[in-house]
């Protein structure tokens, strides 16, 4: 198979605006008639409901900690039949971790370099003029194997102050692709565990076709077209491995505001290979199907609807009958509302479904963040005793009591151990983990 010209959007660090130029040029290059796909590289699933309402297609995480060659060439195939190929780095461009994973350590430029999918940085020039070709040269110089199409400039504070950035870049020899006015209206609202979801922003639509219409305007749109690089699909040849099976035949799968961080790729695996998805919401108050053969409850923002929750009464009594005969599985905040008790930031304890012992606190928040690699030392839904899955963790509430014995043994990308092990009780599971592939070892 052969893949359509692609880019990668990436930045020197988060917060640079490359979220709002991806959707911009996702929209606008779909206005002009071309089906573009679009990825993210890494752990994120929140950008890629952002991408799809973008572009009318579902977007799909491509990690190189967390995936094989096989399992990244079957996602990416995703591609066939797009005219071009678009996917958003992660954080800075070269940032990843120290040790290997699945097939690398997982930054957005091993992924390009893999891909072929030549880099257009974008810049945030605030503060700095012909300064700013220092840093862009430094990036498009860093690794001379990865592809490098240019730069678009973000936040320009006047047309003097494009001049003398576009100076720098020429005497660095650098590809100036576009150059954005500072405007403070097209920011994407955000929240602690980063952007507020695209199914919670008030008028999405009129946002990306704002984002559109200023890309259009300031970047040069035939010339990134002209820029993108397509060819074969490396690692088509390498057994795909890791993608979980099904972990049942019926599952039913909370969605809403409060849980809604499911990876795509999972979903449209379980699917593909028969399963039944049957989406249901706690915060409507509605129970699990009953004639699901699992209940699914993924990550998301529990600690901010904990009092609709534990009031949610006809959720709570479905979710207790399914779990006396039949198996429950909690990913993050998922695995938060399975437990005794949830404290949200101002301190209140909210009874959650008492499946679990676990108690988990908002109000005491620290960080818990990056991979994991996990050996299960008990069975949960899809994986037996002993398989080794990959994954991430990503929140800010912390564990003030987990009496339940462990479901893993997690450790890090480096290798150290961490305390988030999940716990089991019965036919009950949960992980602070969110599951992206199975380690293809």
């Amino acid at each position: 198979m052969t893949l359509p010209p692609g880019l990668l959007i990436s930045a020197p660090a988060s917060g640079t605006g490359k979220t709002t130029v991806m959707l911009g040029l996702l929209r606008a290059l779909c206005e002009d008639g071309l089906a573009v796909q679009p990825f993210k590289s890494g752990p994120d699933y929140i950008d890629p409901a952002f991408h799809r309402a973008a572009s009318g297609r579902a977007s799909f995480n491509l990690d190189s900690w967390a995936m094989g060659p096989g399992l990244i060439a079957r996602l990416a195939g995703e591609a066939a039949g797009a005219d071009l190929v678009l996917a958003e780095g992660s954080m800075g461009l070269f940032d990843g971790v120290a040790f290997a994973g699945a097939a690398g350590h997982g930054s957005s430029a091993e992924l390009a370099r893999r891909m072929g999918w030549p880099v257009v940085l974008v810049l945030d020039v605030g503060g700095q003029a012909q300064s700013a070709a220092a840093t862009a040269l430094g990036f498009a110089r860093m690794d001379p194997a990865l592809p490098f199409a240019g730069v678009i400039l973000n936040r320009v504070a006047s047309a003097r102050h494009e001049r003398l950035i576009r100076l720098g870049m020429e005497a660095a020899g650098l590809r100036v692709l576009g150059a954005l006015p500072r405007r403070g209206d097209l920011k994407l609202p955000e929240r602690h565990l980063g952007l507020v979801q695209a199914a919670e922003h008030p008028d999405l639509e009129a946002a990306i076709g704002a984002y559109a219409a200023f890309l259009r305007a300031h970047v040069d749109l035939g010339a990134l077209k002209a820029l993108a690089v397509g060819g074969g699909l490396p690692g088509a040849d390498v057994p795909e491995g890791g993608l979980p099976r099904p972990p049942a035949q019926r599952i039913a799968l909370a969605q809403d505001a409060a849980f809604s961080f499911t990876y795509p790729h999972l979903l449209a695996g379980w699917r593909a290979a028969g399963a039944e998805v049957i989406p249901f919401s706690p915060l409507a108050d509605e129970a699990p199907d009953a004639g699901a053969d699992l209940v699914w409850l993924p990550g998301g923002y529990p600690e901010l609807h904990a009092g609709r929750i534990a009031a949610a009464a006809r959720f709570m009594a479905g979710l207790r009958a399914h779990a006396a005969t039949r198996p429950v599985h909690g990913e993050c905040g998922g695995y938060m509302v399975l437990g005794q008790a949830l404290i949200d930031a101002g301190g209140v304890s909210h009874p959650m479904a008492g499946l679990l012992g676990l108690v988990t606190s908002y109000e005491k928040r620290r960080l818990h963040l990056g991979y994991r690699l996990a050996r299960l030392v008990a069975p949960m839904p899809g994986l037996a005793v002993g398989a080794r899955a990959r994954g991430h963790e990503f929140h800010y509430s912390t564990i003030l009591d987990q009496p339940d014995p462990p479901l893993a043994e997690v450790t890090d990308a480096e290798g150290d151990a961490v305390a988030e092990t999940g716990s089991r009780r019965g036919s009950v599971t949960g992980t602070f983990f969110h599951l992206i592939a199975e380690d293809p070892a």
